[in-house]
């Protein structure tokens, strides 16, 4: 047969430095220690200079020098090794996390389904006299038992048994170990107490945990996924495609990756950048609020810069590419994401190292049991099962159940108060914090401008000015429209870069800058972040002020979070003018505005350097990197979707107050995990001398492991009650930016 030559050079970056680079996804690998291995064996390949792992996202950043390899025999190598992978592009990504989504959905179907009917065989045995059970129907009840138990178990426990296999493959022993082989042994031990005519059978045991296992896995894959699918989406804000000039002056749609430095593109009212660019000829009003975090809008015009993303609100533009594809600001803000991503992903590192400990010593501990029995004169039987004894009751159920049922209890009590938990690691990350950094537009403020001077505007104005708002999509506009009601005026019509003008009868309507309204400009001086707008009709006029409100609880919420002990910081990407005010009416002292999204993560690098737990709250797609870089990160549920994405909790409503009782319920759930790891370490402490001792038979062993998981269970119930202390700020006065609460305002 003909060879078969593969080219990857499509997913092929660079080279650079003569380094060339490609992102990889893998099939069925979840464990740290699996990722540790594969960076290992991708660094041993002749000519590969860097293998980065990204464990959160299951991806992998190799790089190599041009000529010494090459895509294939990275993929090849890596294949030898055991490890299957594939090129990341979003369809190849969105199936591999779809069907790895559905394979532990299906093995928790298997497992639930297969754990209650073997318990109401169980049940069946058990719910007469015991006397009178004939072994003969005992025995065809547990064979009935293993007929149901053994083929579930062995398909619903493939996520485990694959990365118990693979960790030891890898000369690593992952939590999945002592799992798997508690489970394989309570089924193995099962079908010989059977064949032996035993009493005892423990498949609906196993089932159970296995199922609850899956639950959980199933719960974390779900938030993990949603978290990679919102990142991978962000190129939607340059678009798909663009409208290029060609030089005979016609226009031709192509992809946005093939627009080359140089090239001109025409970018029509309502469409988006494609990419960063400089206006060559044109006007307009470009909304970059969820690129820079700037709260107005931009009017631009022949000379202007363009960020890629940047929505065209009134004229037409004709554009120059400066950065297109990777180069531009918003796939820039993707690789800080990623990168940072890579920096916190290693608290799963930290679970498996734990489990390296604790799983030898088990199996060490059941080993020397067996050993010892026999040498003592006890039969290879009997020192078995007391061996198996060991390894069920010193099973790391309620270690594995320490942490998780806390989580539950905790989202639960999250939930009920407006916050929702994106990822497993939440709580644990919250706890930890001791330094809070807010974005200041959409965070500390609502996310619309509001209208400040409603009461001293004319009623018939005001409602003129509602009734003409909503025939623009300019954003102050459309601001205004959001908290006014008005009546769409057909007559009405947009002029590009001026305003909305209709005729009432034989009156005049005009919404819009001073100049459209033919009101001379400075007879009305508001503070720099505030936008006005005028209306008039005929010959009345009135000015309308439109500007950032804080949320109403802001000023409760962060003097409780100071007094509990916590430093407040604002890092914004809006300009100075705009950010002074609100945090001097937050009494915040450590403040900066104008900030690029790598400032803001220098900026979290420099406060963790300096030995700070930090927390970013933000909402914009600039705060999404320093959402991923912070140690823990919150957003609320008006904030971009990527922001939300890699935030570990959204909070509802437009109070602050869930941000502390995100934290008081963190600190909490903290304090109760610990106490279910000591309740799990006093067990073992208990229970495996006892079971080494022969004082314990499997069915005991069974039991005391399933008790011991039970009381982790009911301790984390306690989760559900508020912290003492845990004081809500949701009845606080409303407080606002108004106008007399700002210097140089006008009342």
């Amino acid at each position: 047969m003909m060879a078969e030559d593969r080219d990857f050079s499509h997913f092929v970056r660079g080279p650079v430095d003569g380094l060339l680079t490609l992102d990889l996804i893998f099939e069925n690998v979840d464990c740290a220690a699996c990722f540790n291995d594969i960076e290992e064996k991708a660094l041993a390949l002749r000519g590969v200079e860097l293998a980065r792992v990204n464990v959160t996202w299951g991806r992998m950043t190799v790089a190599w020098r041009e000529g010494e390899a090459s895509a294939a025999t990275v993929l090849d190598h890596l294949a030898r090794c055991g490890y299957r992978a594939h090129p990341l592009q979003a369809q190849n990504a969105e199936l591999i996390e779809r069907d790895r989504t559905s394979q532990l959905l299906r093995c928790l179907a298997v497992a639930s389904f297969a754990a209650m009917n073997v318990m109401l065989l169980s049940v069946s045995v058990w719910s007469g006299n015991v006397t009178d059970i004939t072994p003969e129907t005992r025995d065809f009840f547990h064979w009935l038992s293993a007929l149901i138990a053994l083929p579930a178990a062995a398909y619903a426990g493939q996520p485990f048994f694959h990365s118990a296999f693979m960790g030891l493959r890898a000369r690593r022993v992952n939590m999945d170990v002592p799992i798997s082989l508690g489970i394989l042994l309570a089924l193995g031990m099962s079908v010989v107490e059977t064949a032996l005519h035993g009493e005892q059978a423990y498949f609906d045991s196993a089932l159970m945990l296995l199922a609850f296992l899956l639950l959980g896995r199933v719960l974390e894959q779900i938030m993990r996924q949603k978290t990679r699918v919102a990142a991978g989406n962000i190129a939607a804000l340059k678009g798909r495609t663009a409208h290029r000039i060609q030089p005979d002056g016609s226009l031709i749609v192509v992809p946005v990756d093939v627009l080359a430095p140089g090239d001109e593109v025409l970018v029509r009212a309502g469409e988006r950048a494609p990419a960063d660019a400089v206006v060559i000829s044109g006007a307009s009003t470009l909304d970059e609020s969820v690129i820079t975090g700037e709260t107005n809008p931009r009017s631009v015009s022949a000379g202007s810069s363009v960020h890629a993303g940047s929505l065209n609100f009134a004229g037409q533009l004709r554009l120059r590419v400066l950065k297109p594809g990777a180069a531009s600001l918003i796939d820039d803000v993707a690789a800080l994401i990623e990168r940072a991503g890579e920096a916190r992903s290693h608290y799963r590192r930290l679970a498996d190292q734990a489990s390296q400990i604790y799983a030898p010593m088990v199996h060490t501990a059941a080993a020397a049991t067996a050993i010892g029995w026999i040498i003592a004169g006890a039969s290879v039987h009997d020192a078995l099962m007391t061996a198996i004894s060991v390894l069920i009751i010193t099973c790391p159920c309620a270690l594995a159940l320490a942490a998780p049922t806390v989580q539950v209890v905790a989202a639960g009590r999250l939930f009920r108060a407006g916050v929702f938990l994106n990822t497993p690691e939440a709580l644990e990350r919250l706890a930890g914090i001791n330094t809070i950094v807010f974005d200041k537009t959409g965070t500390l403020t609502l996310p619309r401008p509001q209208l400040l001077n409603r009461s001293q505007t004319p009623e018939a104005l005001l409602q003129a000015a509602a009734n003409l708002c909503l025939s623009s999509r300019h954003p102050l506009a459309v601001a205004l429209a959001a908290c006014t009601r008005g009546e769409v005026l057909t007559q009405a019509r947009e002029i590009s870069g001026a305003g909305v003008e209709a005729f009432v009868g034989a009156e005049r309507w005009r919404l819009g800058s001073a100049a459209f309204c033919d009101i001379p400009e400075g007879g009305h001086r508001e503070a720099a972040s505030a936008s006005i707008l005028y209306v008039r009709c005929g010959e009345a006029f009135a000015p309308l002020v439109m500007d950032q409100m804080l949320r109403h609880d802001a000023v409760a919420t962060l003097a409780r979070l100071r007094s509990e002990g916590f430093a407040v910081s604002i890092l914004s990407g809006d300009h100075e003018s705009a950010v002074r005010p609100v945090a001097a009416q937050l009494s915040v002292d450590d403040w900066r505005a104008g900030l690029k999204p790598a400032d803001k993560i220098a900026a979290l690098e420099a406060m963790k350097a300096a030995g700070k737990r930090v927390l970013m709250v933000g909402d914009g797609l600039n705060d999404a990197p320093a959402l991923a870089a912070a140690d823990a990160s919150l957003s609320p549920m008006s904030a971009v979707d990527l922001a939300q994405a890699q935030a570990d909790a959204v909070f509802l409503g437009e109070r602050l107050a869930p941000v502390a009782e995100a934290l008081s319920a963190a600190r909490h759930a903290r304090w109760l995990m610990r106490e279910n790891l000591g309740l799990a370490v006093v067990y073992n402490a208990i229970a495996a001398p006892l079971a080494i001792a022969g004082y314990v038979t499997p069915l005991i062993a069974a039991l005391a492991m399933s008790g011991s998981s039970i009381l982790v269970t009911l301790n984390a119930l306690r989760a559900r009650a508020p912290s003492a202390g845990g004081a809500t700020s949701a009845d606080a006065p409303a407080s606002s930016l108004s106008p007399s609460a700002r210097p140089g305002a006008s009342p």
